[in-house]
């Protein structure tokens, strides 16, 4: 079996910011060579995959900076240190739609883009929503508008592309093989 594992050798960090941090890293390479690998460390993330009693799926719309346009996708948040995975769902659950659940279902996980992240995320579903009368605030700097779909509706986002990320399009899909229930 062959080995692909790269040896560090040395870490530069880059960047170290509010949500990722940012190194260079020299590594050895299973033929004995040398190269450089850009690195980005993120903490971890959660989405969750909200379904209400008459079978629609919950969605956030919001604006995607780095992609200069406006995306539909599932909630989701970034881990904050210390945070299980299912403390993160519920509290973004809450901060973006005004809902909360006691029942989560941990659906799978994945990593965003191994090729230059470690970026893992988290799936879950609930179809136990209970909404609730004064919601956690949304982060100051994040606008959102909450949208109520149809598997059929969503699947047609993804077609024009206004569903555009993977999580999101990994949950249409997960629904339409196993069901809203």
């Amino acid at each position: 079996m062959t080995n692909f594992e790269e040896k560090t050798v040395h870490t530069e960090p880059i960047y170290k910011g509010k949500v990722i941090n940012v190194q260079i890293d020299d590594v050895t390479l299973p033929n004995g060579k040398t190269s450089k690998r850009e690195i980005v460390k993120h903490p971890g993330a959660v989405a969750i995959i909200p379904v209400t009693k008459d079978n629609k799926i919950i969605f956030v719309k919001q604006y995607r900076k780095p992609l200069e346009k406006t995306l539909v996708e599932i909630p989701a948040g970034k881990l904050e240190h210390g945070e299980a995975p299912e403390v993160t769902a519920i509290r973004e659950l809450e901060e973006e739609t005004g809902y909360t659940t006691d029942q989560l279902t941990y659906v799978t996980s994945f990593y965003t883009s191994p090729g230059f992240a470690d970026e893992i995320m988290y799936l879950y579903k609930t179809n136990s929503l209970e909404k609730v009368e004064q919601p956690k605030a949304m982060d100051e700097d994040e606008f959102v508008e909450i949208m109520e779909l149809s598997l059929e509706e969503a699947e047609r986002l993804v077609v024009e592309q206004e569903i555009h990320d993977a999580k999101t399009a990994y949950a249409i899909l997960y629904l339409k093989q196993k069901g809203l229930k």
